[in-house]
């Protein structure tokens, strides 16, 4: 299937969901991803704010602040078509930018390379059971994760696991899928 009518055909299913359906699914990938290993042991963690229908990912984030984890988000630089992560500490340390996404304001925030990071928490439209992702197609983390060693694992609803993705050369697996109903250990 195409890439551009998959990703249409995801964020209709995604769409449709119930706003109580979507915060119940939600919350029970936030609590499989607390129970994880690479979770425990992270200090920093790598992750987007969250746009519905995305998985929720401000409790994720407020339990990290909890725990006294490290909290990075991306800053995308459209010009090359780069992340660049930083540090935030509270939700007011963010700006709306394009698309309606929120990202950290550079005066306020201070980057962090990516071997400072323990676990990123990758997103995606679709996955395939093997790791790989159809992203929202920017190729932004696809950039990103060829320098990137660290334990890199997506959160996602289970309706969002695809019995086939279109695989390119560039593309790369996380090792790890969570979902609302199970936890994927893949080949990445």
């Amino acid at each position: 299937m195409e890439k551009n009518k998959l990703r249409q055909e995801m964020k209709q299913k995604l769409a449709s969901q119930q706003k109580k359906v979507y915060e119940e699914k939600s919350d029970k990938i936030a609590q499989n991803l607390f129970k994880d290993l690479s979770w425990v042991n992270a200090k920093t963690v790598g992750i987007t704010i969250s746009n519905p229908p995305e998985v929720d990912t401000y409790q994720i984030i407020k339990k990290a602040w909890e725990l006294g984890k490290t909290v990075v988000v991306p800053k995308c630089q459209p010009k090359n078509r780069q992340l660049r992560f930083r540090v935030i500490e509270h939700f007011s340390q963010l700006e709306k930018v394009f698309f309606g996404l929120y990202e950290p304001i550079e005066s306020i925030t201070s980057e962090v390379d990516s071997h400072m990071i323990d676990l990123l928490i990758v997103p995606g439209l679709a996955f395939s059971r093997e790791g790989y992702r159809m992203g929202f197609g920017g190729g932004y983390y696809d950039r990103y994760l060829k320098n990137y060693h660290g334990d890199k694992l997506s959160l996602c609803f289970d309706i969002q696991i695809v019995p086939h993705l279109p695989v390119e050369d560039h593309d790369l697996p996380v090792a790890k899928i969570i979902t609302d109903h199970e936890v994927i250990n893949t080949n990445g």
